[in-house]
């Protein structure tokens, strides 16, 4: 008998959270960055789908199959996937502008480097 799959989902989770904060804390090219908070956000939505898994267990529709007094222990819970979904949309989008304002910088600059970008003109 192995590890149960929920395991498995929250150290893959944590690793990847691991080596997302690692690209995002190491480096100094500003791709990498995004790369690396794109990374930890997968690993975020893996914790979470982690947390609402259930081994060996069912959907949560209430039925002849499923009575109410199992369905607490052995449904699964719907809740973390919805909102994962709705993260991975957010998550998109935030790449998204992140990667947009990277093309911006490198049009201004004609480098990533964070060290080109110390300068403020607040």
């Amino acid at each position: 008998m192995g590890l149960p799959i929920s395991h498995v989902l929250l150290v893959t989770g944590l690793l990847l959270m691991l080596v997302g904060l690692w690209g995002v804390f190491a480096h100094r090219n500003i791709l990498r960055i995004i790369i690396g908070f794109s990374i930890l956000n997968t690993g975020i939505h893996i914790v979470m789908v982690a947390t609402g898994y259930v081994t060996d267990g069912t959907a949560p529709i209430i039925d002849k199959a499923l009575p109410v007094g199992e369905a607490v222990r052995s449904a699964v819970d719907p809740i973390p996937a919805a909102l994962v979904v709705t993260a991975i949309v957010i998550g998109f989008s935030v790449t998204a502008v992140m990667l947009s304002y990277a093309v911006r910088l490198h049009q201004a600059r004609k480098t990533l480097s964070i060290d080109a970008f110390t300068e403020s003109k607040w």
